[in-house]
């Protein structure tokens, strides 16, 4: 038995141990399993559980309103706001009285310092935030004077997570930004500075994170009657671990990631269902546009022609649609009127005969890797293997953890020619995924290894976010989305349905919440019928 297995084998006792021993305590608690590793400091991560985390641990000045569109966001700490006339300046005025989980009041002055500290450390969510000038001119009024106007300014502000400026000082320690050191980033690891409604009780950087509802949230409003007192997210997906806890009454919702012979085995559970969302995420092939033989857009286009589409949406779950266009057709502003690659071998060898490495193309293997947490990605890239051999190209099938997947994807020189990713917009509108995809901005990042980095692309997609008309904005988004289908700078899958295990006395309408990603596993709104 390994390491891991050791861990995770003394986690569930640990957990089973916790049940029995608090089986009249009436606490309620809900277990959900994730991908690890996770991580809790809101201007670091970003991925899935990362941001379901940071989601539920901290605040932001406005909430996202599903019901009222893609753009629509309610007040939330912030009880109002102004926009001047030139749409470059924002006045938020904060509620009194809300409170930091040490019991301190946010201030105007911790917004001011959060943002900085975002856009210094230049992780997680940056980049979906515009540059800034940002002063507090007094206890609760922040005042933020854009660089340039940006429409979608209110709507970027769901991601912008805000954390207690005394308390994250005091854990500096030594790094690398100068007078703020690592400013409290490996504090923030293992600890919380939020307002958020639950709060860090014990984080584990290799297995869990254990939270509590916050007795003094300020808006108690927003929980459901039910709503859960104790919350444990658990880091791994190894299908008999999950099927075990199942089993044992331990895990009341699994990770989307399951197989779907697991996910079988699961539903055959008594008491436990199969829970499926559009969170209009989709799988793709992100392609090295740089590294030969993917250098040659006719080596691409080969590829993307030689791929059996069909048979990869069979092997997924039921109603599940191969991809239209470049972007989940849910995606406000989506284009389906762009070159959508089919199977057809006959144009795929005609378009690897105009591709330069043609004459010697088995000298360029394809390196492909999926994701090992993610089992079913090897069976698709096994028959991707399978489709290329057909027109004569090599692919090496590899499989690495998600964590080696962020590493190497952030490198230039370690980044393979394909890595698998699921990913949506971080917010709902296709030109904020499209900067999350292709802006030269996010190229050393797990979101991008295609390594467009084009001047004249970023400039087309910044000039599209600014464009305050919606119709015209999304003209231009449709012409972003032409051109990146032209280029075949990716090859597109499926739109993904999120499918999970879930417990029966689990009350949660997944496809309630606002559809961005971490909102929808909003803890106050899942109730919880039992005790333990």
């Amino acid at each position: 038995m390994n390491q891991r297995s050791i861990i995770l084998f003394l986690l569930i006792l640990m957990l089973a141990v916790g049940v029995t021993q608090a089986q009249d305590d009436g606490i309620r608690r809900l277990r959900a399993n994730f991908a690890w590793p996770t991580f809790i400091d809101p201007h670091v991560g970003s991925d899935f559980s990362s941001s379901i985390s940071i989601t539920n641990l901290y605040d932001t000045l406005i909430f996202p309103n599903p019901a009222g569109g893609s753009t629509s966001a309610d007040p939330w700490v912030a009880e109002s706001w102004e926009i001047s006339d030139d749409g470059l300046t924002y006045t938020f005025h904060l509620r009194s009285g809300v409170l930091f989980h040490d019991g301190s009041e946010v201030q105007a002055s911790d917004i001011a310092y959060s943002y900085d500290r975002l856009k210094t450390i230049d992780e997680g969510f940056s980049y979906l935030l515009s540059d800034a000038t940002v002063e507090a001119l007094d206890e609760y009024t922040v005042q933020f004077t854009l660089e340039k106007a940006d429409p979608l300014f209110t709507l970027r502000l769901s991601r912008f997570y805000f954390l207690n400026e005394e308390q994250v000082r005091a854990n500096y320690d030594d790094g690398v930004y100068g007078e703020h050191g690592d400013y409290g980033k490996e504090w923030l690891l293992t600890n919380d500075a939020g307002s958020g409604p639950y709060q860090v009780i014990e984080m584990l950087l290799a297995e869990s994170l254990h939270m509590g509802r916050f007795a003094n949230y300020w808006n108690q409003e927003v929980f459901v009657e039910n709503a859960a007192d104790e919350v444990t997210f658990i880091g791994t997906t190894e299908t008999a671990t999950v099927r075990s806890l199942f089993q044992n009454g331990e895990l009341e919702i699994s990770d989307q990631w399951q197989g779907i012979e697991a996910l079988h085995a699961l539903d055959n559970i008594d008491g436990v269902s199969i829970d499926t969302t559009s969170m209009g995420s989709s799988l793709y092939y992100m392609t090295d546009n740089t590294q030969p033989p993917f250098d040659d857009i006719n080596c691409r286009r080969a590829a993307a022609l030689a791929f059996d589409y069909e048979t990869i949406v069979s092997l997924e779950w039921p109603g599940t649609p191969a991809m239209v266009g470049i972007l989940s057709q849910s995606t406000p502003g989506h284009n389906p009127d762009v070159f959508t690659p089919r199977r057809d071998l006959d144009a795929a060898r005609a378009s690897l005969a105009e591709c330069q490495y043609a004459e010697n193309i088995a000298d360029y293997p394809i390196d492909l890797v999926w994701v090992t947490e993610v089992p079913d990605e090897e069976k698709f890239a096994l028959l991707y293997q399978a489709n290329l051999a057909e027109i004569g190209m090599v692919v090496n099938v590899i499989g690495n953890p998600w964590l080696k997947v962020v590493e190497e994807t952030a490198s230039r020189e370690l980044s393979p020619h394909i890595v698998t990713l699921y990913t949506g917009a971080d917010l709902p509108e296709a030109g904020l995924l499209i900067e999350q995809r292709y802006h030269s901005k996010t190229a050393a990042t797990f979101f991008q290894n295609e390594w467009l980095e084009d001047p004249e692309l970023d400039a087309a997609i910044e000039d599209a976010l600014a464009t305050v008309d919606v119709e015209e904005r999304f003209a231009k988004y449709a012409a972003l989305q032409e051109h990146l289908a032209e280029r075949v700078v990716s090859f597109f899958l499926y739109d993904a349905l999120e499918k999970r295990a879930v417990a029966d006395y689990v009350e949660w309408d997944s496809s309630a919440g606002a559809r961005i990603q971490g909102y929808h596993y909003y803890l106050p709104q899942i109730g919880v019928n039992r005790s333990s």
